[in-house]
């Protein structure tokens, strides 16, 4: 499902135009991006948890030409499923 298939299926869903859904798509993602960039936590209780994680920096090679390089510490964004999202999708 792409993002627009996810915004036409939430105005169908909600009885919305297709641009007030896309409008709420957008600031649900930009307001979680920007609590991810400030190191918040963000946690919704059953459906699952977003976090920045720190990535240490370790040495890879190139598969190319062998060359080992550094790859430098950064941070990652990171999902976990909660329980109830995870008894949704689990085959029975």
């Amino acid at each position: 499902m792409t993002k627009q298939d996810f915004i036409s299926q939430l105005a169908e869903r909600e009885d919305v135009d297709k641009k007030q859904a896309a409008a709420w798509v957008d600031a649900f993602l930009k307001a979680l991006s920007e609590a991810l960039a400030a190191g918040e936590k963000i946690q919704f209780v059953g459906f699952g948890s977003f976090e920045a994680r720190d990535r240490a920096e370790k040495k890879v090679r190139n598969p190319q030409t062998g060359e080992e390089l550094i790859s430098p510490a950064t941070q990652v964004p990171v999902f976990k499923a909660g329980k109830a999202l995870k008894d949704a999708v689990a085959k029975k």
